[in-house]
C-alpha cells in the first residue's frame, strides 16, 4: 500500500514539474518575442511605474528650501490660499496702521494674545507679508506648551512658527526677519471669556530687550476679534493632567462636537499697528538695566490695551 502511494506522488511531483517547464518555455518564448519587437513587456513596465512612485512616496509637499527653523516655502505657497480665505471671507480682517506707521523691516511687533491656536499670530505675518512683499515674512513665536504638543510643532514650523525664547528671537532679527511676539505668554492664550481683551503681565521684559539689544523698531499691534473666535468659558485642569496638558478648555463648541469644536467662528478682526516705540534715545547698553526694562515694559503694556480700548469702542460687533 506505500509503495502505491509514493508511485502515485512521484508521478504527480514529474506532471507539476513537467507544468512549470512548460510555463517558463512559454514566458521565455513570449519575452524574446516582445524584445525582438522593440517593445518592453507589460509587467515590466508596471514594474517601472511602481519603483517611480514608491522612490517619490511622500515627497510631494516637501521642498528643498526649507530654511533652519522649518519653514517650507511649498507648504506656506499652498497655506497661503486658505490664510487668504480665512483673512478676506471668514474673518474680513482690516488692517490699519501698517501703512501709515511703516516700520522699517526687521521688526519686533508685539501683539495680545487671541486664543488657543496661533491664528492671530498667522494673521498678522499674512497682513505684513502681502502688505510688504519686498521683505521677507515674519515669524511668530509660539508658546512651549503648544510647540511639544503631538504633530503640532511641524506643522506650525513649515508655516513659520517658531518656539518662543529670546534666542531665537535675536537669531530672526539677525538674519533679517521680523518677529511677532506674545509677551503675556500661556496666561494670555488661555484668558477666560470674560477676561478677554484685558492684557495680563508682560512677563520679565523680554520683548523689549530683545528689541534693545538687537537695534530693531518695537511695533504694538491690537488684535481685535480674535478672543471671540474661540471663547474660554473655563478651563479642566484635572483632566489635563491625564493628558499631560497644562488644561483642557471647555468652549462654547469644544468638546462637545468633538475636532469640529475646534474651528474657530466666524467674528470680524481687527488689526491695529500702532507707532513703535521710541527707542533711538537709548543705548543698546540699556538692556541689561533692569529699571530701564520694566518701566519701557509698562508703557508698552499701556499703549497696547489702550489700542485694544479704542478698537473695542470703534468695531459695531463682534459678527458684523
Amino acid at each position: 500500500m506505500e509503495s502505491g502511494e509514493n508511485g502515485h506522488d512521484d508521478a504527480d511531483l514529474d506532471d507539476v514539474r513537467r507544468a512549470l517547464a512548460a510555463l517558463r518555455d512559454e514566458v521565455h518564448a513570449r519575452l524574446a518575442g516582445r524584445a525582438a519587437s522593440g517593445a518592453a513587456p507589460a509587467w515590466e513596465d508596471l514594474f517601472e511605474r511602481a519603483r517611480r512612485s514608491l522612490s517619490t512616496l511622500g515627497m510631494v509637499e516637501r521642498s528643498g528650501e526649507v530654511d533652519e527653523f522649518g519653514m517650507d516655502e511649498v507648504v506656506l505657497q499652498r497655506a497661503s490660499r486658505v490664510f487668504d480665505f480665512l483673512m478676506d471671507t471668514w474673518w474680513r480682517v482690516e488692517t490699519t496702521g501698517l501703512d501709515t506707521n511703516a516700520p522699517p523691516l526687521p521688526s519686533l511687533f508685539v501683539a495680545n494674545a487671541s486664543g488657543l491656536l496661533p491664528w492671530d499670530g498667522i494673521m498678522i505675518a499674512h497682513a505684513v507679508a502681502r502688505a510688504r512683499r519686498d521683505a521677507q515674512r515674519p515669524r511668530f513665536l509660539v508658546a512651549d506648551w503648544l510647540m511639544t504638543l503631538p504633530f503640532v510643532q511641524p506643522r506650525l514650523a513649515r508655516v513659520g512658527g517658531v518656539r518662543a525664547c529670546r534666542e531665537n528671537a535675536e537669531r530672526l532679527l539677525r538674519s533679517g526677519r521680523s518677529v511677532i511676539s506674545f509677551p503675556e505668554g500661556v496666561k494670555g492664550s488661555t484668558k477666560s471669556f470674560r477676561e478677554r481683551y484685558r492684557l495680563k503681565r508682560f512677563g520679565r521684559g523680554g520683548a523689549v530687550r530683545t528689541a534693545l539689544h538687537m537695534g530693531v523698531p518695537l511695533v504694538p499691534v491690537a488684535v481685535i476679534g480674535a478672543e471671540e473666535t474661540q471663547p474660554v468659558l473655563f478651563r479642566m485642569t484635572s483632566v489635563a493632567r491625564l493628558a499631560g496638558l497644562p488644561f483642557v478648555p471647555v468652549t462654547p463648541t469644544f468638546p462637545w462636537l468633538g475636532p469640529l469644536g475646534l474651528l474657530p467662528l466666524p467674528a470680524r478682526w481687527h488689526l491695529r499697528f500702532g507707532a513703535p516705540l521710541d527707542l533711538g534715545a537709548l543705548d543698546p547698553a540699556a538692556a541689561d538695566d533692569e529699571l530701564v526694562i520694566a518701566r519701557l515694559t509698562e508703557d508698552l503694556r499701556e499703549r497696547l490695551q489702550a489700542m485694544l480700548h479704542e478698537g473695542l469702542r470703534e468695531r459695531e460687533g463682534i459678527f458684523a
